[in-house]
């Protein structure tokens, strides 16, 4: 009986995964790939810059702090009434995308603040221009740091890219709207919003994992640690 009543509540998401599930699994992995695809364009050098114009990041993360703590479904609502925005995945990318910065521009200065001062200035005496310094020292070593932003913001916008069926955008959340608003029997009903949380939370864990996993992997390459440990005793030599 036990398997059956299993069987009852999870039947939906094996019957329907072709027509119904597949479909709005597809539309809710857009969503969020597109929302960090955005996120990272913009966060990246806003915060490289963050972390070269300390006086700029204050009032900077201040702001998107502010947009990070403003009730979803509040944002979704404003967006909507603006002239240039609609009911869609327009609005949902743009409120996803602004959520997303929080963690994404943290992580970043935060990242880029970690490099040993030390390091740089070596790294300088051995003559690297800036642009060599950013990618071949400061980048690898605060990737780590920007990759854990990342799992952190892919995290969240799985989670409200299921609120943004309320816009239109599709997504795993019209599922559970769909059987929210729905008359037909219970356990169908049930076996539906089963079907949405088993795949809303099966991205989630697949995607913390996904992450994880990367940031175990990650290392300094070998140009980089080759570089952190050359220049640092000539680099000596020239302070002395």
């Amino acid at each position: 009986m036990q398997f059956l009543r299993e069987w009852t509540l999870t039947q939906y998401l094996f019957v329907h995964f072709n027509d119904k599930v597949g479909p709005r699994l597809a539309e809710h992995v857009m969503l969020s790939v597109i929302t960090l695809l955005i996120g990272l364009t913009i966060s990246l050098p806003l915060g490289l810059l963050l972390s070269r114009k300390k006086e700029l990041a204050g009032p900077v993360m201040s702001v998107l702090n502010i947009i990070y703590t403003i009730p979803s479904l509040a944002l979704f609502a404003f967006l909507v009434t603006l002239p240039f925005m609609d009911l869609g995945p327009k609005t949902a990318i743009t409120a996803l995308t602004a959520y997303s910065l929080f963690s994404l521009v943290r992580n970043t200065v935060v990242g880029f603040d970690g490099v040993d001062p030390a390091i740089k200035e070596a790294a300088r005496g051995m003559g690297m221009s800036d642009a060599q310094l950013l990618w071949r020292v400061e980048f690898p070593l605060a990737l780590p740091v920007i990759v854990a932003g990342i799992r952190i913001a892919t995290l969240s916008t799985i989670g409200l890219t299921t609120i943004a069926t309320w816009v239109g955008a599709g997504g795993l959340g019209q599922l559970l709207k769909d059987a929210v608003y729905s008359n037909i029997h219970l356990p169908t009903i049930q076996s539906q919003l089963y079907a949405g949380l088993i795949c809303i939370g099966g991205l989630a864990v697949g995607s913390d994992l996904l992450f994880r996993l990367i940031e175990s992997r990650i290392r300094v390459p070998v140009k980089a640690r080759r570089t952190v440990v050359h220049i640092t005793p000539q680099a000596k030599e020239a302070w002395e």
